[in-house]
């Protein structure tokens, strides 16, 4: 559409659309006229050529209002091609995503993917460090700096392992953008975040065989409960779900499909996989033991209100305190399990199948926990130690 003010020329033959100081007296026709005629392209004549005006106006996304304006156009057909570009322009933010709108839209889809637990860590994490610092930024406009900055300067008070899972939240909700082609690279993915290995305790075998005969011996209100982790590397919470229409004697495998937690309930297991663990001929025994004194109970171990609220850790470690072994919690159990696993040789693929660890690296760090990857090397030194000697006579080195 096109206004037309030729009567522009004949009040201001020499009139300069580029210089507002040339505008000050005619402005106020053009801008009225403009403004009936509420067309963006305005036709005028400059030096004797017709050229044309662009101004396009959009509001972002705060409500102000912007405007971008082209003069000098050629031809009519150039105008409406710069009308298009200049709009394009200005209304590129609507197509944009603020972070706080996509980040609760990550978190309304995690709802259905995550359980309950891991969902509100989440939000509460992101509601506490990351949108009150990105609540007024776009996720494009984001950078790695703008993640360090977060990571490493805006969150304090924090260990090392609260920072990497702040920063593998941050990494999450850029990944989904990429997946949803808002994003063509993850701004997070150049920050680290070092963390120390944790020390994990394990029990060694003579500590495993003192635990398990103590406990026996004390008729201990957890030993099937300690017994069957050692057996099977089983996590509590999968303990705690088993039934024993899970445990087929026929086949020989116990099956683990599901896991319990104070806060979530009774949902799948941590990595939401099915596994089987095969069950020795020690477990064997041990469970038609279990069985016959659990009677007719659907599960498998005796479920108490302390192992429900998680004590359970605390009574393993006093256990082992007072035996003077390795003071591990309930959990490390099941590290005690894989440990004792790759030191007999069973192969690392199939230790992993079994504890249902999802990434083999898992599986390896237990290795290196254990020696079994270096295993003997110190041998290959061939170095001979001197030997003493006193009056004459060589005398061997004794511990």
């Amino acid at each position: 559409m096109l206004c037309e003010l030729k009567y522009v020329v004949d009040l201001s033959p020499t009139l300069n659309l580029e210089d507002s100081s040339d505008f000050d007296t005619p402005s106020y026709v053009l801008f009225f006229l403009e403004r009936m005629c509420n067309m963006p392209i305005i036709k005028y004549e400059k030096d004797g050529k017709i050229l044309y005006r662009v101004q396009v106006k959009a509001r972002d996304s705060s409500g102000v209002q912007k405007s971008k304006t082209k003069f000098n156009i050629p031809t009519l057909n150039e105008a409406y091609e710069i009308e298009f570009e200049l709009k394009t322009q200005l209304n590129a933010h609507k197509n944009r995503v603020a972070w706080m709108g996509w980040s609760q839209r990550v978190m309304d889809r995690y709802k259905t993917e995550f359980c309950a637990s891991t969902h509100n860590n989440y939000s509460k994490i992101l509601r506490k460090w990351v949108n009150p610092l990105w609540s007024k930024k776009f996720i494009d406009d984001l950078t790695p700096t703008d993640v360090h900055h977060l990571i490493y300067e805006h969150v304090q008070g924090v260990s090392s392992n609260t920072r990497k899972t702040i920063l593998k939240i941050v990494k999450r909700v850029f990944n989904m953008a990429i997946e949803e082609g808002l994003l063509n690279r993850n701004p997070a993915l150049a920050v680290k975040v070092r963390v120390g290995d944790v020390q994990q305790g394990v029990l060694n075998r003579s500590e495993i065989d003192l635990f398990l005969q103590e406990a026996k011996s004390l008729n201990h209100r957890f030993f099937y409960h300690w017994t069957l982790a050692l057996l099977t590397g089983m996590r509590s919470g999968e303990l705690y779900a088993l039934r024993w229409s899970d445990v087929d004697f026929e086949s020989g495998f116990i099956s683990i499909n599901k896991s319990w937690s104070k806060m979530n309930g009774e949902g799948p297991t941590k990595t939401a996989k099915n596994r089987v663990c095969p069950i020795s001929s020690t477990c064997r025994t041990f469970l038609f033991e279990l069985k016959l004194k659990m009677g007719e109970s659907e599960y498998v171990l005796p479920r108490s209100r302390e192992w429900a609220q998680g004590t359970i850790a605390i009574a393993t470690k006093d256990f082992c305190k007072s035996l003077d072994i390795t003071p591990i919690k309930f959990h490390d159990l099941r590290a005690t399990f894989i440990t004792q696993m790759l030191n007999n040789g069973v192969a690392l693929s199939k230790v992993m199948a079994i504890v249902g660890h999802s990434s083999l690296k898992t599986t390896q760090g237990y290795l290196r926990l254990c020696g079994k990857d270096v295993e003997g090397a110190t041998e290959e030194l061939k170095i001979n130690l001197p030997q003493a000697v006193h009056g004459g006579k060589i005398l061997e080195l004794r511990r």
